[in-house]
């Protein structure tokens, strides 16, 4: 039986020079309310002890855009400017159940700019998607449909560093699961190989980031050269970006492919729970892992499982997988990284990563 979840549907789009001045300034006004909201937050819970609701926030907003040095908030739509408060409410939600850090400023520079519409702020007829305060409709390229019938509720505009504007639209998408099969699956994160299977597959990583480490160290190199404010150095931070944007793009669709195959070829996918926060600590690796993403493969594999009718499984961090004979149970004393391949007293031989891949399965078949 088909199940519906919210699903965002991300496109590019191509704004006209009217329109990306309208979205820069809602973009900047969303900012600003974001930061001042956060900063009267933090002088009443400072000086005060008291806090600030959301319902609060709101209001000084509205007292905001009646000053003369605020006034110009109202140039902009005003759904985005709530959402940005929204956003900053559930972040202190979630500072204070300690699942995230104290809430921080957002930079012109280094946050990332975008703005999200509710049902009220963007009109949806006939397949054309306009904005709060714009004329026209958004030329957006439409790569794949969207589900039939769609009412989105709710639309977010982002630019990203590399100049490329994107619109995600949220709306509901009947998912029907997978017909149910017997196969299971152990994996083995690595660097090497990205994943290494429990039937022994080997799937390699591509090191999206090393295949274009010259052309990035090269764009570096010219924008280390250039001088602050100038218009040049602009232009080579952009040239820079631009190769990030294109090692960032194909490792999400490599990923993509991956978890994709893993859940449809699936009924149970078994996984390691690595903690990667820790693991970058080792300077020796942390580019490697990085490039890898397990952590995005994880969550790829989270969402598919539980859209698809599949199990996921996870395995504690402390499980010793790769000193754990596969065929006997015998455990090692010792496995350095170094060692690859290791002979059991039982006489069982294994390559260290598949071996690793079928102790997570079987140690996840185990516990559920």
């Amino acid at each position: 039986m088909a199940q519906i979840v919210k699903r965002a549907f991300r496109f590019r789009f191509h704004p006209t020079p009217e329109q990306a001045e309208e979205l820069a300034r809602t973009f900047g006004c969303a900012r600003l309310v974001c930061n001042k909201a956060l900063e009267e937050r933090t002088r009443a819970y400072t000086l005060e002890g008291r806090k600030v609701s959301y319902v609060q926030s709101s209001a000084a907003l509205t007292e905001w855009k009646k000053t003369d040095d605020l006034a110009f908030l109202n140039e902009v739509s005003s759904v985005p400017l709530q959402q940005a408060l929204r956003h900053l409410q559930t972040a202190f939600t979630n500072f204070f159940t300690k699942r995230a850090k104290y809430p921080t400023f957002k930079s012109r520079k280094k946050s990332r700019h975008s703005a999200e519409y509710t049902r009220s702020a963007f009109r949806w007829r006939d397949g054309q998607l306009t904005l709060a305060k714009m004329d026209g409709p958004l030329n957006i390229v439409w790569s794949r449909p969207l589900p039939e019938d769609a009412e989105p509720s709710t639309v977010t505009v982002s630019k990203d560093a590399a100049g490329r504007w994107f619109v995600s639209i949220l709306c509901e998408d009947s998912i029907r699961p997978l017909n149910p099969t017997t196969s299971t699956v152990g994996v083995d994160a690595g660097i090497t190989a990205l994943a290494t299977l429990s039937t022994g597959e080997k799937i390699v990583n591509p090191r999206h980031e090393r295949a274009d480490r010259r052309k990035l160290a090269k764009a570096q190199r010219n924008l280390a050269r250039k001088e602050k404010g100038a218009a040049n150095r602009a232009k080579a931070k952009l040239a820079v970006a631009r190769v990030h944007a294109r090692i960032t793009d194909r490792r999400r669709d490599f990923l993509h492919k991956l978890t994709t195959r893993l859940v449809r070829e699936n009924q149970t996918v078994v996984i390691e729970d690595l903690t990667v926060r820790n693991l970058v600590k080792n300077h020796s690796l942390a580019r490697a892992i990085s490039d890898a993403s397990w952590r995005q493969m994880r969550t790829m594999l989270e969402y598919k499982a539980a859209w698809y009718g599949r199990e996921l499984l996870v395995v504690d961090r402390w499980f010793p997988s790769s000193k754990l004979c596969s065929a006997c149970g015998t455990l090692a004393q010792s496995m350095p990284l170094n060692v690859r391949d290791w002979v059991c007293a039982c006489g069982a031989s294994h390559d260290r990563d598949v071996n690793a891949a079928k102790n997570i399965l079987a140690a996840g078949l185990a516990e559920r």
